[in-house]
């Protein structure tokens, strides 16, 4: 897969998480009324999921990923964990599942290029992924029996 490596980074990654924010709202435009998860299908493809993983007054964190219907028992992918901020209406990848939270060993401290890169690397590919997902035809919230919040 083709890569851009911008020289200001830091500068770049800022607006690819704000074009990522407008991107999954395109795609999940009743995001915030999602009470714990919902699917989206497009054309007989895979399904793709969103899970609710926290809520808080300025974010939302979310889980989103394909799922493959595999008779493996891990069959979803790529899974992507993504903090929604909401005040400053930005999305980034906070890390790929199901490794946890964090990509890194514990005991590992990466130098903060090395973060900034890997920060780069993965929100890149959902700007990638998002991009795909809207030309394929995804959206959350077409099916009647997603469960909404209240």
């Amino acid at each position: 897969m083709p890569t851009l490596n911008p020289i200001n980074k830091s500068f770049n990654l800022q607006g690819l998480c704000e074009s990522n924010f407008r991107k999954i709202f395109q795609l999940a435009p009743h995001l915030l009324n999602i009470k714990c998860d919902a699917t989206a299908q497009a054309n007989g493809r895979p399904e793709l999921l969103v899970r609710i993983v926290d809520r808080q007054r300025h974010t939302v964190t979310l889980e989103l990923t394909h799922h493959f219907s595999l008779k493996q028992e891990n069959n979803k992918e790529p899974g992507l964990i993504i903090r929604v901020y909401l005040d400053v209406r930005s999305a980034e990848v906070m890390c790929r599942t199901p490794r946890g939270y964090s990509d890194y060993q514990v005991d590992h401290r990466p130098s903060p290029e090395t973060v900034l890169d890997y920060k780069w690397t993965v929100n890149y590919f959902l700007e990638k992924w998002l991009n795909h997902c809207l030309e394929q035809g995804y959206l959350f919230g077409r099916r009647k029996n997603v469960e909404m919040a209240i």
